[in-house]
């Protein structure tokens, strides 16, 4: 199954897609690049759900970026959540990109949110980058509509880091938060709450949101940390 699951890859592989898409993955090798565009590696991942992964899902740490965004979509298909949280444990110390970390979103997540809320908290814990992105992308996922409670932003204004990669998913959650939850949100703003770089970059990501209002847009710009 390894070397199938290689060769499809290697088929799939575009040179130009490579060399475009290695400048938006800094801190990945571009060595270990395939060059396979996210939409194939979805499709290859449909392709082999009902055959025997196991062998490719236990196959940790993989060589290729483009394995681990295959690992991501396929636990994302796994329908019980018990084995999926245990393939998702699994697999967060090896994610080492924010692009293979924001795809992985399993689609049994919706319907046990009761049941995931205390493994968000142990995430939220972690000392490594992407266990802690995802953590807070999940509660920015699952957790900002009906499901919402004001102890969730609370939770994620205390997270402080100095990596790039959390604290452009700190802002992201803001912004997303401002948009769905503006009157339980915009305290942090006002209050700035946030470090200095996620303040402004939550208003920034904000600003370009769709669905915020102009008066809200012009009112977050007034709150804004001048150099």
């Amino acid at each position: 199954m390894l070397n199938i699951i290689s060769q499809l890859l290697f088929d799939n592989q575009d040179l130009e897609y490579k060399k475009f898409h290695s400048r938006l993955m800094p801190t990945i090798n571009p060595d270990t690049i395939i060059g396979v565009r996210i939409p194939r590696i979805r499709s290859i991942a449909k392709e082999l759900q009902n055959n025997n992964t196991e062998e490719f899902l236990n196959s940790l740490p993989h060589k290729y970026y483009e394995e681990n965004n295959l690992h991501s979509f396929l636990i994302a298909e796994i329908k019980d959540f018990d084995d999926c949280l245990y393939e998702i444990n699994r697999f967060l110390p090896y994610i080492d990109n924010w692009a293979t970390c924001d795809s992985l979103r399993p689609k049994c997540f919706k319907k046990n949110t009761d049941r995931l809320l205390n493994e968000i908290y142990e995430w939220l814990k972690s000392t490594h980058t992407y266990t802690l992105r995802f953590g807070i992308e999940c509660l920015m996922c699952y957790y900002l509509d009906d499901e919402f409670k004001p102890e969730y932003p609370e939770k994620v204004s205390q997270i402080k880091s100095d990596e790039y990669y959390v604290n452009m998913m700190l802002a992201w959650y803001f912004a997303t938060a401002l948009a769905k939850q503006w009157d339980s949100v915009i305290g942090y703003i006002e209050n700035h709450r946030l470090s200095d770089w996620v303040h402004n970059k939550t208003i920034q990501k904000a600003f370009e949101s769709y669905r915020i209002t102009d008066t809200q847009k012009n009112y977050l710009l007034s709150l804004k940390h001048q150099p």
